[in-house]
């Protein structure tokens, strides 16, 4: 699949596909890109090199359509795909749902947003940077743009007259002031602007409905309206750390894969200028991140894998999304990970030299599910004690075997190998073997979370370790133990 890297660091389809129908979520699967272009601005190095550190981010994707309990703007997508079901009393005509969809915002009414508590549990979990979807494929913006009215600030929204109703100012500014690195989702398509649907003709797919090079206007049109509402992020909302654009079908025709299904309904050229809007926003956000999803070259600056977990490392930065429960926005009574699987998640994917950014979709009332803050209550307990061996770390050989995932500290002082548990409190065997490709020079292993050396001895491919009777069974460790090995 990637056939720019080495045959010993490329990804199984087949095995990242199995991930992804394991987590059961209603979105597509978007594929890596084959091909990896580092950044060559300095600044925009530093700050990807200081990500890569973080390890562990905050995903919220909200909007009006938080009300209904529906997967986030694709149900007024008309394509038959499994995401884009309308249901309710609308679902028979889709005019009329579409009609219906777009006046949510007339009673979308989050009284009880208040961010600095989603910052607090965040922070808490252990999490150390974020990316909040500014606007969606629908096309509502969740900010004070002067493009459209279709916004939250807009006088005929419910929630226009708080004095908060700039929810992505609000949000940005909470958690900055915590240190997180902050991040704005943008979608590059948008359903509601009439340069992108243009009402001339119906919608017929994701895509733009009609020619750009037949209508130059128009498109030029929608590349001046895009341009303009990314100034506005980067130029209005304080410091912005990377720019996260979705919607992989808006880009140049000459940067399709046709070996990759949902390219090939690409019909049109769909080029918004990439090169113009980069520039733009970091003359206004030195440095910035940019994350052009699924478009290989000098703005995909890191790759994001979705609700996928590579088998192996990758030769360049990259992140997993995925959702903590199985939907991206709100549904109620959404089903939720536990806490043994997002830690041994985060484990895997920091094995691989990965981040996790972790979805939480907030409610039509401003909060997230009484559940969500349960799982990065537990998430935190699990990061104070093992954290060391997750932040700031790097991916060695041999990455896994069987239930055991290693890290390395930056300085390569020190090896982790975290034991992932089968059921919620650890129990760890009397014999433990660890396999390690070099057991020279280690000077200690101990247990984190316990002041005990364990005894351990050389063999041909690791260490063997005997762990004493009094924690084996009695550790009061959850969900995965970490091992630290250091060396000389």
């Amino acid at each position: 699949m990637f056939s720019s890297m080495t045959s010993g660091t490329k990804l199984s389809l087949t095995v990242m596909l199995i991930y992804a129908l394991a987590f059961n979520v209603q979105a597509q699967v978007h594929e890596v890109s084959k091909k990896y272009q580092a950044p060559i601005d300095v600044l925009v190095q530093k700050k990807l090199a200081n990500w890569q550190d973080l390890k562990f981010g905050l995903f919220m994707h909200w909007g009006t359509y938080s009300q209904w309990g529906v997967v986030e703007s694709w149900s007024i997508c008309p394509e038959d795909e499994g995401w884009t079901q309308r249901k309710g009393p609308y679902g028979a005509n889709y005019n009329e749902y579409k009609q219906a969809y777009e006046n949510l915002p007339k009673t979308f009414n989050p009284q009880k947003f208040n961010p600095e508590k989603w910052v607090k549990a965040a922070n808490d979990a252990g999490m150390k940077y974020m990316v909040f979807t500014t606007k969606h494929h629908d096309g509502f913006a969740m900010f004070d743009t002067k493009q459209t009215d279709y916004k939250i600030t807009d006088p005929q929204t419910a929630f226009a007259s708080n004095p908060r109703a700039n929810v992505t100012k609000e949000i940005f500014n909470a958690f900055r002031k915590q240190n997180f690195l902050i991040g704005a989702y943008f979608s590059k398509p948008d359903w509601h602007s009439p340069y992108y649907w243009w009402p001339y003709f119906p919608p017929k797919d994701r895509n733009v409905n009609y020619n750009p090079a037949k209508y130059p206007e128009k498109w030029n049109q929608f590349k001046e309206f895009t341009y303009n509402q990314i100034q506005e992020l980067m130029t209005g909302y304080g410091g912005v750390d990377i720019l996260w654009l979705d919607g992989g079908w808006v880009r140049p025709r000459k940067t399709i894969d046709t070996t990759i299904v949902w390219q090939r309904d690409i019909k049109f050229n769909q080029d918004i200028d990439m090169p113009k809007i980069a520039a733009m926003a970091r003359q206004n956000q030195p440095g910035l991140i940019i994350v052009d999803r699924t478009v290989a070259g000098p703005y995909e600056n890191y790759t994001t894998p979705e609700q996928e977990v590579p088998t192996q490392p990758l030769d360049h930065p990259w992140e997993s999304c995925i959702t903590m429960g199985n939907s991206w926005s709100y549904v109620p009574g959404d089903h939720y990970k536990s806490t043994k699987e997002i830690v041994q998640l985060l484990i895997k994917i920091v094995s691989r030299g990965g981040n996790l950014l972790m979805n939480i979709g907030p409610g039509p009332e401003g909060d997230w599910d009484p559940e969500a803050y349960k799982r990065l209550e537990g998430i935190g307990k699990w990061i104070k004690i093992n954290g060391e061996g997750i932040y700031g770390s790097r991916s060695i050989a041999p990455y896994s075997d069987n239930n055991i995932y290693f890290t390395q500290s930056k300085n390569r002082k020190a090896i982790y190998a975290y034991l992932l548990s089968d059921t919620e409190m650890v129990t760890i065997p009397a014999q433990l073997h660890v396999k390690l490709n070099n057991a020279k020079g280690i000077k200690r292993v101990t247990l984190l979370g316990l002041a005990q050396n364990i005894k351990w001895a050389p063999v041909s491919d690791g260490i063997d370790l005997s762990i004493p009777e009094s924690i084996q069974k009695n550790s009061r460790l959850k969900q995965a133990a970490g091992l630290k090995i250091e060396y000389k």
